[in-house]
């Protein structure tokens, strides 16, 4: 019987071109569910067998749990009554006993031959998808098989891959038969069906395109530094050239426009607009929100947006039907942009001024003209009256030293005052809050500079605002609030 078993296993691996530890694997799974048969009660078993003998032997087991903790007689064991059996078991470990063998001849055959050829089947679709993933080929070209509810199953050689419905254009009709390029844009190996997910609507496919087009991105004489895409109606790509001699949009739309308009087919219609990359950001947005005009550019690092001013009668083009410009040039770059008429831009402009004068004249205890003056030399901030270096300031012709002297002097003031009001506030906030678990200092502190100072304004919060405003993961942010409501049901 070992015998056979031994040349069984042969035979298998060779047919089926899977390693034995494979076929030997599906064979204990076999044994060991014929041999839970023989119990009316739902056991665990496991059956071992020898790789070079062919011998194998049964065990029925119990999982070892605390002594309190047993609630599946048939297969767990108190830790106490495990260590009659072994002292040498603890929790987690396994307590076994032997079983006479079954029969290898007795086994259902059909039963038997199921759980091997599955085991086998998912050994060769791991080693199938292993294959392919190994190639690293992201742009995937297949036939629609079938569609189901919507999505299409696509074969690609011995692969099938899911095309879902919300991954294709918007409009596109595909059938049946047709030859489909896609993204592979996820892998899913807990899958039961097609463990390959492909998209038409990821940037990344438009990028894929232009590669598989334009010969000199893959020589790595061209970049693709960026991409943004409204599928179906309208994309942006940015692209570098790393020879001077090359230029990259021209490149890119090719002879007459035959590269670019490759992929504007694959695309549905799809408009590309081909932008030249710069590590200059304001050149970069200006280059992004072509053929619109700007007039002027304000940035924010801090925030990471941009003030972008452009003349009424190029407002539209700017913006885009729908905001559909402006929000892919903003997705192109990673800028917050906002687009604004010189109107506008004086009106904010102003408005910020204001605020500024009033923040000098509040705390600082100066007058207007002096405020004034501050702000025409370019400071915004407290911070920046408090510590920029003297010599600098000293340079204000309208100011005297004695003056410079005194501003600064009440600037770090000010801001001293407003530091001891802020740790007296988180203290205030501390007290009420320390006491929910899973809550630290670092949150409070968050809380506190967002106006959050006790367990009733936290219990208020909705899990993705709480996320938002600290960074924390909402597992957490759910169980804080779940913390903070506990009072509502007293």
């Amino acid at each position: 019987m070992s015998r056979e078993i031994l040349l069984l296993v042969d035979a298998l691996a060779r047919e089926k071109a899977v390693e034995k530890e494979i076929v030997f694997t599906a064979l204990e799974m076999a044994l060991s569910s014929a041999t839970k048969k023989r119990f009316h009660e739902d056991v665990d078993a496991r059956v071992s067998i020898d790789r070079k003998s062919g011998d194998y032997e049964s065990y029925r087991r119990w999982l070892v749990v605390e002594d309190d903790a047993v609630e599946e007689p048939s297969r767990q064991i108190a830790l106490a009554d495990a260590q009659k059996l072994n002292a040498a078991l603890q929790v987690g470990d396994y307590a076994e006993q032997q079983l006479e063998p079954i029969e290898f001849g007795r086994i259902g055959a059909q039963a038997a031959k199921q759980v091997i050829f599955q085991k086998i089947r998912d050994a060769e679709r791991e080693q199938t998808l292993n294959d392919f993933l190994e190639r690293g080929d992201y742009l995937v070209t297949g036939t629609i098989k079938r569609l189901e509810r919507g999505n299409a199953i696509v074969e690609s050689g011995r692969i099938e891959a899911e095309l879902p419905r919300d991954q294709m254009i918007p409009k596109e009709n595909l059938r049946v038969g047709d030859r489909v390029r896609a993204y592979l844009h996820k892998v899913d190996r807990a899958a039961r069906g097609p463990q390959l997910k492909l998209s038409r609507v990821t940037p990344e496919f438009l990028v894929k395109l232009f590669e598989l087009e334009v010969p000199e991105i893959e020589e790595g004489i061209l970049e693709i530094k960026a991409a943004a895409r409204d599928p179906g109606s309208r994309a942006k790509i940015a692209v570098k050239s790393n020879d001077q001699r090359v230029d990259p949009i021209g490149t890119c739309v090719g002879m007459r426009g035959s590269r670019v308009q490759s992929v504007i087919s694959e695309l549905a219609g799809e408009r590309v607009d081909i932008i030249l990359w710069s590590d200059d950001p304001a050149t970069y947005i200006i280059n992004a929100l072509a053929p619109a005009e700007i007039s002027s550019i304000m940035v924010d690092e801090e925030q990471h947006s941009m003030d972008i001013v452009v003349d009424e009668e190029n407002l539209a083009q700017a913006i885009g039907r729908g905001g559909q410009n402006v929000r892919l040039a903003s997705e192109l770059t990673g800028w917050d942009l906002n687009i604004m008429t010189v109107q506008e831009s004086q009106t904010k402009h102003e408005q910020e001024a204001e605020l500024i004068r009033q923040l000098f004249i509040d705390k600082l205890y100066v007058d207007q003209e002096v405020a004034e003056i501050l702000i025409e030399e370019g400071f915004a901030t407290l911070e920046e009256v408090a510590y920029v270096p003297l010599n600098e300031m000293l340079e204000i012709e309208s100011l005297d030293e004695e003056t410079v002297n005194e501003i600064r002097e009440r600037a770090r003031n000010a801001l001293l005052t407003d530091a001891i009001a802020n740790e007296e506030k988180v203290e205030n906030v501390v007290n009420d809050l320390l006491s929910l678990e899973g809550m630290d200092i670092e949150t409070i502190r968050i809380l506190a500079a967002k106006g959050i100072s006790s367990q009733s304004d936290l219990a208020d919060l909705a899990a993705d605002d709480l996320v938002e405003m600290t960074g924390m993961d909402i597992e957490r942010a759910n169980k804080l609030i779940i913390k903070a409501r506990e009072p509502w049901f007293v």
